[in-house]
Formats: C-alpha cells, sequence, structure tokens
C-alpha cells in the first residue's frame, strides 16, 4: 500500500461484465457468470486491486423487484466471489431513474451512472486512490462515470463477453476487450496493472 494508505481499486459493472445480462437480474437462478470473470477477479485480488462492485439498478425503482431481493442476492454474488479467491470490498448500487414507478426512487441523481455518485462514495468509504484504479464496464455510460471520478484506467468491453465493443463507442475508453477475463490477461492491459509482474 503507498504512503498515503489509499488503495487502488477494480470498479466492476454488474450486468453484462460480472453475469450475463438477461435484463433486471433479481434471482440467484437467472444469475449466470460470464466465463472467466470469477477467475479473472481473483487475479486481480492478487494484484493487490480492491474489487468494487458498481451497478445501476433501476428495477428496484420501476418496481420489477425490490430492495431486500436485491440484497439477498448481492450477498449471494459476495459469497461466490469470496470462494472464488475474489472477495469484494465493496457493492454499491443506484435505484434510482428519473421515470421510475416508485415515486420514491423516482429522481435524477448524481449516483446513477453516468454519474460518478458511486464511485466517489466508494473511494471515500474505502480510502480508495481513483487516479490509480480501473474501471470495467460495457455501456458508454459506465465509461462516462470513471472519467467524471477521475478514473485512469477506463476498459469498456462487450456485453456478456460475447464480442469486442465497436470503436465508436469506446469515445473516453482507454482500452476495449471482448470480456473481462480477455482483458485481465492480455499482455496490454497487464503492463499496466500489474508493472512488476512477469509474463
Amino acid at each position: 500500500m503507498p504512503a498515503d494508505g489509499l488503495r487502488r481499486a477494480a470498479f466492476l459493472d454488474r450486468d453484462g461484465v460480472i453475469n450475463v445480462d438477461h435484463g433486471y437480474v433479481c434471482r440467484r437462478e437467472d444469475f449466470q457468470f460470464v466465463p472467466g470473470a470469477l477467475a479473472a477477479c481473483a487475479q486481480l485480488h492478487r494484484w493487490q486491486f480492491a474489487l468494487v462492485v458498481v451497478t445501476n439498478q433501476s428495477g428496484i425503482g420501476r418496481g420489477l423487484y425490490g430492495e431486500q431481493d436485491y440484497r439477498q442476492l448481492a450477498d449471494w454474488m459476495r459469497a461466490q466471489f469470496a470462494a472464488a479467491g475474489a472477495p469484494l470490498a465493496g457493492v454499491y448500487h443506484c435505484p434510482h431513474h428519473p421515470q421510475a414507478l416508485l415515486p420514491a426512487y423516482r429522481r435524477a441523481c448524481d449516483c446513477r451512472k453516468p454519474g460518478p455518485g458511486m464511485l466517489l462514495a466508494a473511494a471515500r468509504d474505502l480510502s480508495l486512490d481513483l487516479g490509480r484504479s480501473v474501471l470495467f464496464g460495457d455501456k458508454a455510460s459506465d465509461i462516462a462515470a470513471a472519467a467524471a471520478a477521475g478514473i485512469a484506467q477506463r476498459v469498456l468491453l462487450g456485453t456478456d463477453g460475447r464480442a469486442l465493443p465497436p470503436p465508436e463507442a469506446a469515445a473516453q475508453a482507454t482500452a476495449r476487450f471482448a470480456s473481462l477475463a480477455e482483458a485481465v490477461h492480455s499482455r496490454l492491459l497487464r503492463a499496466e496493472l500489474a508493472p512488476d509482474a512477469h509474463a
């Protein structure tokens, strides 16, 4: 850990990066890990990144599932990460949406990506150095949130690890790969994330 006590983090979007995006995933039986994602996170943990999930969850505000449903799934997900040797330092979610069905969640906020609120909250809570951190996301809104928060490495991935995202989607990204596993195991990104590691 550096002299200032701040850790570097690997921020991870959830749906489309960690798990297959089936649309408003809220049940364990619908949660399908993207191939290679857990192993990639375990490698990031070995490189001493704090693993932090940051996920928009407007399904709560839309009334499709409740906070308790979300938290139960998040607890199960945490356990899967821990069992894979990739313990999560934090899990942050935004339930809001400007057109949410439920009035309590109907607002424009700074925590919903592309706003940087979840990233900034994690930095405060977990003593993170955003300038030395990396974010992996599959949407332009993920990358925009990272840029707004001052995250140095912003990696755009293909949704569900299916294909390389198009160049036009990566305006604010520093790199793009088909999947989290491909990104973490690439020589290009490895040189940035683990400069002392041997290929």
